[in-house]
């Protein structure tokens, strides 16, 4: 399963398969995504997600 697209709503960013069914949110900032992964800025920090919503790696920024 890959990330089709990661959106900004108010506060939260929402992401979805290639088949436009909801995968997972998390409240931040979206900074970009791909088809493996969704970057989301909280306070001064990126968090990076994989697919399954899990994180996979943090900067601070």
């Amino acid at each position: 399963m890959a990330i089709g697209m990661a959106q900004q709503r108010g506060s939260s960013v929402y992401v979805y398969d290639e088949n436009n069914h909801q995968l997972w949110t998390r409240t931040g900032e979206l900074q970009g995504y791909t088809s493996g992964n969704v970057t989301i800025k909280i306070g001064s920090t990126l968090y990076m997600y994989d697919e399954k919503g899990r994180q996979v790696g943090t900067r601070h920024c």
